[in-house]
């Protein structure tokens, strides 16, 4: 999990009024970040799918007779 004790200080890269615009992230923390983001949408569609489960099953080899 990302949490402010893991993370470096990030640099901002600001407009003219002084207004932050840009994050400037080392890679290695931005791949933590996608790492963590692409694992929160894998249990998020695992929980839809266990949520849509009807209880019905087929073996893959009738499904691709049918198909």
């Amino acid at each position: 999990m990302i949490t402010p004790a893991n993370m470096s200080a990030p640099q901002y890269i600001t407009d003219v009024k002084g207004k932050k615009k840009f994050v400037i992230l080392p890679v290695k923390e931005y791949q933590r970040i996608l790492e963590e983001l692409e694992d929160r949408e894998d249990v998020r569609l695992y929980d839809e799918a266990k949520n849509e489960d009807t209880g019905e099953y087929m073996l893959l080899s009738e499904y691709v007779k049918k198909t």
